[in-house]
Formats: C-alpha cells, structure tokens, sequence
C-alpha cells in the first residue's frame, strides 16, 4: 500500500462511526515526520505513533486505527518470513511447521488429523484481529504470539487463538473435540472472554504449565518449612505465584524441643521466602511473586505488619513478599464497638502444646470461644496490645504499601462449599482463590537398594495444595441481558478450565494430587466497568447494586448449570459426597429457593457437580487490556491517562468511550467506596470463592474512615481486600492471575 491507502486503510472503519476520523487528519499530522529516505516499515511506524498522538479522551477511537496500522505490519512481516501473499495461510502446514522447530506440542499432530485441522482453518475469522485497541494487540503480539529463538514473529492472532482451543478441546471425546475447539475458538477470538495469562501464553506449546497460581500451608518443623521453600521455587521457576500460609509457625521466642527463647519466629522464614522470590527469578523477566499470611492473633503480628515499611530495622524486612492478615470477625467487631479493647496474640505451637489444638483450625463462634479459653489460661504466654494500636499499624503499613491484605476467614469459612474435608486459611497472591488447605507432612526415608545403587526415598502424605486454574468473562463484550448469549459463553469457560485440570503440567506432585481431588476452577470477570458504562449505569446507585445482583446470579447459575453438565457426563469431583453440594447447604446458605434454583438443586444432589468450587474474580491486568476492556472488578483509574512500558508512552481510554458512556466512567478515586463494598457483599452472595478488590484513598481520608472501610466490608460479607491503593502508591500488578 502506499501512504495514502494506508491512511484509508487505517482510518475507513473508524470513519463510519465519527466522521472526525479522516484520512486527511492522518495524513496531516505525518507533516512533520516524513521524511524522502524512509522505509516502508518507517512509514508504517511514522503513522501508528501519529494516530497515537491523536488519540485522546475527546478522540479515543484513533487507538482502534493506530491498531489497524499494527496488525498490517504484523502481516507484512509473516508474509516476509512464509514468502507468501497472504498471511493467514495453511494452517496445518504453519502447525507442522511449528512443531518441527519445537514451538507447538507434538500432542497437537498426534490427535488431530489434517482434514481436522483443515476443517478447523474454514472456522478462522481474521477479522477478528480489528477487535484489538493498540494497547491490546501490541501486548498481544509482545507476550502472547509465538516467536522463535530469534524473536521472529510466526504466529498471527486467530492461529493462536485456534492452538489454544486445539489444545483444550483434548480430553474430550473423539467425536465431540472439533465441536469443542470450534466454541473455544470463538469465545476466545471474539474477546467475550480470557484464558489466565499462563494458559494463553502456554497452551499449544511443548511445555505446558496452564496454571496461574498456587497456594501452601507452612508445617511447623524445620522439613515442612524448607519442604514448602522447595516447592514455591518450583512454582516460581515456570512463571507460577504463590500465596504461603504461616499461621501454624511458631512464634519468636516459642520453644523448640523444650528449650524456651530458641525459635526465631516467622520472620527469618518469610525473608527466605523474599531471597528465594528474588533467586528464582521467571526467565529473567521478573521476580518471582509470593504473599506471605499471618492470623491477626499471631505473636509475631506487629513485626510482621513492619516487613515492607521503611523504617526500623532492615533486618527484619522483606521488600518483595506481599504480606497479607487473615482477621476474625471479633477483630473488627471490637474495632467498631470498642477500639480500646485488648488484643491478645499468641503463640500457635504453644496454644498446640497446652491445649492439644490449633486455634486456626477452627472459626466462628468455635473460633471465638477458643481464643477466650486461650486467653484465659495462664499457660500460654499473650502479648497485648489495643485494638486501636494494631489498626494504626495496619492503616500506616497499607497508606505505605499498600499491604497488608485482608483475608476475612470467618465469612470464607462460612460460605466454603466443602467444609466437610477442612478449612480454608488465607488466599492466594492476589486475593481472590479460596479453597481447603492443609500442610504436608513428612513423614519418614527410606534406603532402597536399586539394582546395586543406594537409594533414598523421602515418603510424604501430601495435604491439600491449591491450584488456581483461571478464566474471566469480558462482561464489557457481552450483552448480559441476553441470557443465552451469557449462558453460551459461561458454559465453554467451565468446560474450558475443566480441562486445563487435566492437560496441565504439574511442576509440584502434590498440586495434581489436590487438583483432581477438588477440580476446582476459578471462573471470574473482567470489564465490569465497561459493562456499567454500555447499559448507562453510575456506579454509586441503587441501580447498580440491583443490576449486578441479577448478573452474577444468572452467571453463577449458568456455571453450576455447565459443571452438573460435566458431572453428567465425565462424573462429579471425587470429594462431592457430603459438600454442601450434595446436602442442598449451599443453595439455602444463599437464599436460592425459586423455581429455578430448587430444580438445579435437586440436579445436583442426584447427578453431582464436576467442580468443587467454580468462581473466583481475578485483577485481570494483562488479559482485560488485550480484551479492550476495564480491569477486573474495579472502577477506572482515568477515561484518560499514559502509559510508561519501557520506554514508550502509550495513550489508553476508557473502553467504549463516547459521547453515551462518557459520564458512566468516574474514576476510582472519585466513587465512595462505600459503594464498592456494598456492590462487592452483593456479588459475593453469588461467588463461591472471592474477589480480587480493591480499596482506592486519598490524602483526605483520615486513619478512622479508614478504618471504617474495613469494618464495612466485614460486615457486608465481603471475604477480601487486595490493595489499598493511594495515587501517590505505585503497587505491582499481578500478572500470574491475570485472566
């Protein structure tokens, strides 16, 4: 093409929505850029920064052509390596092609035969790739699509998108796999909906670890310490994050083997954790990510709440873990009604030794009773402190940090679906997985003679390792009125990530173990915003709480829908017996008893469920900007801001944004949060696991509204808090459980 049909090119979709978008404005602006000597690629460069610069809050749709631009240069360059003309060109030959260089898994070949894969190509929508903003197929192309060893691009977006659904349409039957690849295909390719970042970086190739993120309880001994260490290097290794629980580790000056003052408590261990994180980087791109849970009873707590502050002794710091507190309901309670109040923190080996338990194993008004006992027994050594004091430290080290987060395990107890095989103590890195955990123990060695060789075998009775497998409704690019339109796509996203579960790569034995124990998934949504924004809904209102209401209802319906499905026909998860699926507890825990609801209620208790638990709403950083659409559940930052990605300033808006949504996107730091907790205890009644939410403050909140933040959100059933995000706090994105 030369200049002027690049500049049509670019800017004739665009145009039929706002004749503002010209090419003779395109043109224009290159005035100052062209130069006689410059390439074809220079040219295409000059004009995707040009219609960069163009784009603004008052001309956002200027992104869309500048990604126009992008996708042609991706085409040229394919078409260049191929020596072809045209750039979406036999599919098997580009999978044969790929796989004999290493870069697709020979698993691709071996179950689909070349009429499947030709059948397959007929489904390819390349225009498709015009539904990307800049910001998303840059991305897209940067991260996602495959290069070989010298970062040469060979792979085009629908391709990808089809190597993904070849791959995770093969558990299912023979004659049902091309119908499976096909609706991934076109869930995925239409941005209805988003893999977690592992699954799209890694389905389709040899090595494939489909999992974002994983979660370990810490045994109080010195094997069960190192024995976790080892896993989360593991973890981390292959692009994994981890969230590790603490709570059963014994305290600084805890006795060790009955010499009292010998334990150093948690804090050496969680810098082991921080050094590890750091010497087992992913790649080299990256540190590995690891948040690290406390109980808020624990002696250690104050020490704790210190690890990534800037003052005090260095020593005890740990700069690159993500601290996080697990609170009981009594915590906040008393921070309500009467903030002078003692706290007492204890020591969990010790309550162990005296009292024959672990205070953690148990919530509620159990919990509560317990811990009076526990206070009230003069064996066990306490450490006091008021109500009002902790929460000052909490407030400074999240107006600091923006850590710690906030894990309400009373609710996340209360509402666990499987309570009948145990307990749920912290969550993940970023706040959003709740599922059964238990430590392992290690339990004896075996010298075994091999054929002559020596060899030892360690024997550990694996506990339950938590895995998160990841996906999220785009609800910005779906019409969730339309109710079979959001039934189709809840239902591919279940049966998707069901078989992840099984293709998966598991770098740690005992995740595989827990996995398939559970199969749990973690269905979650991005472009919640975005959605608000297309059905002309302000955030702080009535109106919002009732439209989500009805929302997540109906996606969790379809959800439980398509998992009985599953359940159907490959069979229920094998710990489904005595759940609260089983007993009906969990429809009634929710006050779900219409028609509807009772019918699927009886379903499931007859034919089981696939998934043990279903729903879990992820930060979705990444995938939401390839989606074209805001993050997670939060409200947007700006309808208009620049981003910094190395080196570069790129102009991102508000999806969808015009003259109607315009004034649907407050920004977050102008809503009150009191009406994103109360939107937030409203879709909690709907997701079985949590939410990855977010606090936004300014310098004019004072410590007690604050404060008054965390109470209102134990109250209104909220289950955690992610960041307390500040303008002034720059906080790391997640990009493990971006789904």
């Amino acid at each position: 093409m030369n200049l002027t049909e690049l500049c049509k090119f670019a800017t004739s979709e665009i145009q039929k929505i706002n004749d503002a978008y010209t090419e003779d404005k395109l043109l224009s602006a290159l005035d100052l850029i062209l130069r006689p000597s410059m390439t074809d690629k220079e040219i295409t460069n000059a004009l995707i920064q040009s219609s960069l610069e163009m784009t603004s809050e008052d001309f956002p749709l200027w992104q869309y052509a500048s990604a126009k631009l992008y996708i042609y240069d991706l085409y040229e360059s394919i078409k260049k390596v191929r020596n072809t003309d045209e750039p979406y060109g036999d599919l098997y030959d580009l999978i044969v092609n790929l796989t004999n260089k290493g870069l697709y898994g020979k698993y691709i070949l071996d179950n689909y035969t070349k009429e499947d894969i030709r059948e397959l190509e007929l489904e390819l929508k390349p225009e498709r790739d015009f539904l990307f903003t800049y910001s998303g197929i840059s991305l897209l192309a940067s991260r996602y699509l495959i290069r070989d060893y010298d970062n040469t691009l060979l792979e085009l977006p629908q391709q990808m998108f089809m190597g993904i659904a070849l791959h995770l349409a093969l558990p299912e039957k023979k004659e049902n796999r091309l119908f499976w690849a096909k609706r991934f295909y076109d869930v995925l390719s239409s941005l209805k909906a988003t893999m977690a970042t592992p699954t799209m970086s890694n389905a389709r190739k040899p090595f494939y670890q489909l999992s974002s993120c994983f979660i370990d309880t810490v045994d109080d001994s010195l094997a069960g310490i190192y024995k976790s260490l080892d896993n989360f290097a593991k973890v981390s290794k292959l692009g994994g994050g981890m969230g590790i629980y603490f709570g059963k580790v014994r305290s600084l000056g805890a006795s060790i083997r009955g010499f009292k003052g010998a334990s150093g408590g948690v804090i050496p261990w969680v810098k082991l954790f921080n050094d590890t994180a750091i010497a087992v980087d992913q790649l080299g791109v990256r540190n590995g990510s690891v948040a690290v849970w406390l109980d808020a009873w624990h002696k250690d707590l104050p020490e704790f709440l210190q690890l990534r502050t800037n003052n005090g002794d260095d020593r005890k710091k740990a700069h690159d873990v993500f601290p996080g507190l697990c609170y009981p309901d009594l915590f906040w309670k008393l921070a309500e009604k009467d903030i002078d109040a003692t706290w007492y923190m204890m020591c969990p080996h010790e309550i162990r030794t005296v009292k024959g338990y672990d205070l953690c194993d148990f919530y509620g008004e159990e919990w509560e009773e317990r811990y009076y006992d526990c206070v009230n027994d003069s064996r066990i050594e306490k450490r006091e402190m008021s109500v009002k004091d902790i929460v000052r430290l909490i407030i400074k080290s999240a107006a600091e940090t923006g850590t710690p987060f906030t894990f309400y395990r009373d609710t996340v107890n209360k509402m666990n679906p499987n309570k009948h095989k145990g307990m749920i103590y912290s969550s993940n890195l970023c706040t959003e997985i709740m599922q059964n955990m238990s430590g392992m123990e290690i339990q004896q060695h075996e010298i075994v003679d091999d054929n002559g060789d020596t060899i030892v075998v360690e024997k550990t009775k694996s506990g339950d390792f938590v895995v998160c497998n990841l996906s999220s409704l785009v609800l910005g690019n779906i019409d969730v009125t339309n109710k079979s339109e959001l039934e189709y796509v809840v239902e591919t996203q279940i049966r998707a990530m069901d078989n992840v579960i099984d293709l998966n790569y598991y770098s740690v034995p005992f995740a595989e173990i827990t996995n398939k124990r559970y199969r749990s998934v973690g269905l979650g949504t991005s472009g919640y915003h975005h959605m608000l924004a297309n059905n002309s809904i302000s955030w702080q209102g009535n109106k919002h709480l009732n439209f989500v209401d009805k929302v997540y209802e109906d996606i969790n319906y379809f959800a439980i829908s398509a998992s009985l499905k599953i359940a159907k026909e490959k069979g229920a998860y094998p710990y489904f017996e005595g759940s609260d699926w089983d007993t009906g507890k969990y429809f009634e825990l929710r006050d779900y008893n219409d028609e509807r609801w009772t019918s699927l209620k009886e379903e499931v208790s007859k034919y089981g469920i696939r998934n043990g638990y279903l729903l879990a709403v992820a930060p979705n950083g990444s995938t939401a900007t390839i989606a074209g659409t805001s993050e997670g559940i939060d409200p947007i930052m700006n309808r208009f801001f620049l981003e910094e990605k190395k080196g570069s300033i790129i102009p991102k808006t508000a999806p969808n944004l015009n003259e109607d949504t315009f004034w649907y996107y407050t920004s977050a730091y102008d809503v009150s949060q009191i009406w994103s907790i109360k939107a937030n205890g409203i879709r909690q009644r709907h997701i079985d696991q949590g939410q990855s939410f977010n606090l936004y403050i300014t310098t004019k909140y004072t410590m007690r509204q604050i404060m008054n933040l965390y109470i209102e959100a134990c109250k209104s059933g909220m289950k955690s808090i992610y960041y307390v995000r500040s303008k002034s706090l720059e906080v790391e994105e997640c990009e493990s459980c971006s789904a």
